[in-house]
C-alpha cells in the first residue's frame, strides 16, 4: 500500500512489492498470484476495518437513516487515505473481466462482508419494509454504496466533504422510500424492483 500511494497502482510491480518488504519475487509470488489479487488483499482489509468501524453505528443508533448515514461514513472514513490513487484502481475495477471489479468472483469475500453490514444496518433498525422488498434490501443498498464509491472517486472537495453531504442527503430519501413500500398503492412498484433485481441476478455474467 506504501508503494501504490507513493508510486501509484500501474508503476508498482510485484518486483518492487517484494524488494520494499524483503523477500524473494518468488516467495511474493508464493502468497500472491499477482498484483490484482494484492489489491484484492487490500479490499478485505479495508472491509474488515469498515466493520469494526461500523460497531458503535449499530450498536447505539436505531433510526434507519442514522444508521444508513453511520455505515456509510465509516466506510468514507476508513478509505480516505486511498482516495489519491482510488482512479486508478477504479480504472482497472471498471472492467467486468478484471478481478479488480466488486462483481468479481474473486471479490466475493469482500462483496459478501459488505453486505452482511448492510444487512445488521436494517435488523437492528426500527423501519418496516415490505416482505419482499427487505430480503433484497441488504443488496440494494449496497449497491446504493457502490454508486457513492463512485461519486467519492471523482470527489475532489476537501476532506471528500461532498461525498459526506450526499450520504447525508440521501438517507432520509431512501427512510421515506422504503416506509411507503408498505402503502398499497406503491407496493407495485416496490414488487417490480424487487423482480427486476432477482432476474438480474439469475441471468448469466451479470451481478
Amino acid at each position: 500500500m506504501r508503494l501504490f500511494r507513493r508510486d501509484g497502482y500501474d508503476r508498482t510491480t510485484m518486483r518492487a512489492v517484494a524488494a520494499e518488504a524483503g523477500v524473494s519475487l518468488g516467495n511474493a509470488y508464493y502468497y500472491f498470484s499477482s498484483k490484482e489479487h494484492l489489491v484484492q488483499a487490500f479490499y478485505f482489509e479495508t472491509q474488515t476495518q469498515h466493520e469494526a468501524a461500523c460497531e458503535e453505528v449499530l450498536r447505539t443508533r436505531q433510526g434507519f437513516a442514522d444508521r444508513f448515514v453511520g455505515v456509510l461514513e465509516a466506510w468514507l472514513d476508513v478509505a480516505e487515505p486511498s482516495h489519491a490513487f482510488a482512479t486508478q484502481f477504479f480504472k482497472n475495477a471498471a472492467d467486468p473481466d478484471s478481478p479488480l471489479s466488486p462483481f468479481s468472483p474473486e471479490s466475493e469475500g469482500a462483496r459478501t462482508a459488505a453486505v452482511g453490514i448492510w444487512q445488521r444496518a436494517l435488523d437492528g433498525a426500527d423501519l418496516k419494509v415490505a416482505p419482499d422488498l427487505r430480503a433484497e434490501l441488504p443488496e440494494l443498498l449496497w449497491l446504493m454504496q457502490m454508486g457513492l464509491v463512485l461519486f467519492w472517486v471523482y470527489d475532489r472537495s476537501e476532506g471528500q466533504a461532498r461525498s459526506r453531504a450526499l450520504a447525508r442527503m440521501v438517507a432520509p430519501i431512501v427512510e421515506r422510500l422504503l416506509k411507503l413500500s408498505r402503502i398499497p398503492l406503491v407496493r407495485g412498484p416496490a414488487d417490480d424492483l424487487v423482480a427486476l433485481l432477482r432476474f438480474l441476478r439469475s441471468t448469466p455474467d451479470v451481478s
